[in-house]
């Protein structure tokens, strides 16, 4: 049974997972699930981010070795972690088994103004401003990202304690947005098969960069009607139903008769 890696964007770390990792090992049915930081971000906080996406490919490469699970790995990714993954695929096709790209971005396949909205940067600035204020950072963070209010308070409160107790400098989240800003991906398509999620109501990333990509690379791609950017924090059951009906989808592909 393979291992799913599963990888983060922007500034953000496992704990900002929440509920997904549970949801997905109950619907693939597998406990085999790996979660990793990017190198500036949770457990890694204290090192100095890449600025470039390669750097990072190197690093969760390393990361994967170190935690002993067998490849080739099966990685979920989303964000900044979806170009992490992309390259990581393209560069050593090998090791990649299955991608899933939540909400990802990535020349030269999607135009500047698609892969980061412009009307997303009067939020961005202010977060920026405010980096080392944890409640108004998140709060920030929240309503550029999310459109399920619900766990509002709850959500706050626990991403201020992972910004107090894990914080990401403000030197390395512009590491990591330059990184993103530059990132671009080969022409060819990544040769295991992959799974694009996008989010409709998305307020920071226009869903068609994944349209783009669902249709250069011929890879399957789904659309969540209301949820924003955080797509696994807006509706995880959604997300992991879908990686469990593409799998067996293939899964039915691969015993049709000939």
């Amino acid at each position: 049974m393979s291992t799913w890696i599963l990888l983060r964007g922007l500034t953000r770390e496992t704990r900002h997972w929440g509920r997904l990792p549970d949801l997905l090992r109950d619907a693939i049915g597998s406990d085999r699930l790996l979660l990793l930081d990017l190198p500036g971000n949770g457990e890694f906080n204290n090192l100095r981010a890449p600025a470039a996406v390669a750097d990072m490919v190197g690093f969760v490469r390393l990361a994967a070795l170190q935690s002993k699970a067998t490849g080739p790995y099966r990685v979920l990714a989303m964000s900044l972690g979806g170009m992490v993954a992309t390259d990581w695929a393209q560069r050593h096709p090998g090791e990649i088994e299955r991608l899933v790209l939540i909400n990802t971005s990535m020349r030269p396949f999607s135009r500047m103004h698609e892969r980061l909205r412009p009307s997303a940067w009067p939020t961005l600035f202010e977060v920026a401003a405010h980096w080392r204020d944890a409640q108004r950072a998140e709060v920030g963070i929240h309503r550029l990202t999310c459109n399920n209010v619900e766990t509002l308070a709850a959500d706050l409160a626990a991403w201020s304690e992972i910004r107090q107790n894990a914080p990401v400098s403000r030197g390395n989240a512009l590491r990591q947005l330059w990184a993103a800003a530059r990132f671009s991906a080969g022409r060819e398509k990544p040769r295991c098969p992959t799974l694009l999620l996008s989010s409709r109501g998305d307020k920071l990333v226009n869903p068609v960069c994944s349209a783009k990509l669902a249709v250069a690379w011929g890879a399957a791609h789904r659309e969540h009607p209301l949820a924003g950017h955080d797509l696994p924090h807006d509706d995880p059951a959604w997300t992991s139903e879908q990686v469990r009906a593409w799998l067996a989808q293939d899964a039915g592909a691969s015993k049709a008769p000939l």
